[in-house]
């Protein structure tokens, strides 16, 4: 009889680096989900720490799962490009550094070089963060391109495009005694009955000249994102102010700052403020995309606004008047 040789006991050919060992674990909660990391790089995970140390867990789901192996060939990472087929998501920026993902499996494997490990700013947002809040995005949470503000248990969702104010008029009211839950880009929780919008309060993004509203902002050095925007990013709690991670949606504001007028909030009706919130969001596959349709109708019905101001105190103050409104 011939000798049967298990594979434990032969040492395989590895060409693919499938077994490649990556030794260093984490894990880490993005918006409250468990990440859990393996890499062979202690920057890799010094970088997470740096996005989600301050966070807890706050859902029961299975972790998002990375494999991150870091080698010393190849340079700093250029801006990536980002495809998909299918369930199937690639991230390219050359030769050494790539990720795949599987966005149903909620699984991504990275290959790194030292340098764009060591450049953290880089790193987290091209290929750490970016991949948390994509994966999160295909099950978990609706992103919606809005800051939200809340008094109580009532949050005001300040919604517009790159450039309409969100940011400064988030912060404007958090330093007027509002709970402030996210500057720019707020998640609503998938099917939550309750509207439940997810933030991410550990740090304020502000534009470059903000410390013309904003004189506590004075001194603090702007840097160019890996975008090539100049912005400052300071961590809330440096500012005094009241942050939360999560609240209900009781409102809907769309930023105006350019028509004119009085300062005045118009009523749009909720049709039409649910079909401007999903003209803003991205392709995905059919189930993510129904999912995402679902999450964002169940907002028919919230009261809805057209914002139109030029002073950040009149902006308040009208905020102020419409809350009470969205409770009754």
């Amino acid at each position: 009889m011939g000798i049967l040789v298990s594979v434990a006991q032969r040492t395989r050919f590895d060409p693919l680096g499938h077994g490649l060992e990556l030794p260093l674990t984490g894990t880490f909660y993005p918006a409250g989900f468990p990440l859990h990391i393996v890499t062979n790089s202690q920057q890799v995970l010094d970088a997470a720490t740096e996005s989600w140390g301050h966070s807890r867990r706050e859902y029961d789901t299975d972790p998002i799962r990375f494999r991150v192996v870091v080698q010393p060939e190849g340079e700093l990472a250029a801006q990536p490009s980002f495809r998909s087929q299918g369930h199937l998501l690639s991230v390219v920026s050359d030769a050494d550094n790539f990720c795949s993902a599987d966005m149903r499996e909620l699984f991504a494997s990275f290959h790194l070089s030292e340098k764009t490990a060591a450049d953290h700013p880089w790193l987290r947002w091209f290929y750490i963060e970016s991949m948390a809040y994509m994966l999160l995005a295909q099950r978990h949470v609706v992103p919606v391109h809005a800051g939200f503000v809340a008094r109580g248990d009532a949050g005001i969702l300040l919604c517009g495009q790159s450039g309409a104010g969100k940011s400064t008029l988030s912060y404007a009211c958090a330093r007027a005694g509002w709970t402030f839950l996210a500057d720019d880009c707020t998640w609503l929780l998938a099917d939550s009955k309750d509207r439940v919008a997810v933030g991410r309060p550990q740090q304020a993004r502000f534009r470059d000249d903000a410390a013309r509203h904003f004189p506590e902002l004075e001194g603090m050095v702007a840097r160019a994102r890996p975008n090539g925007k100049l912005s400052l990013e300071v961590p809330t709690g440096l500012l005094g102010i009241e942050t939360a991670t999560r609240c209900p949606v009781a409102a809907l504001a769309f930023l105006d700052r350019e028509s004119g007028g009085l300062p005045r909030a118009e009523s749009i009706t909720s049709p039409e403020a649910v079909s401007l919130l999903l003209d803003d969001m991205p392709n995905y596959a059919d189930e993510v995309n129904a999912m995402y349709e679902r999450t964002v109708n169940a907002l028919l019905g919230v009261p809805a606004w057209r914002l139109h101001y030029q002073s950040l105190n009149d902006a308040i103050r009208i905020l102020a008047e419409i809350q009470p409104q969205a409770l009754i």
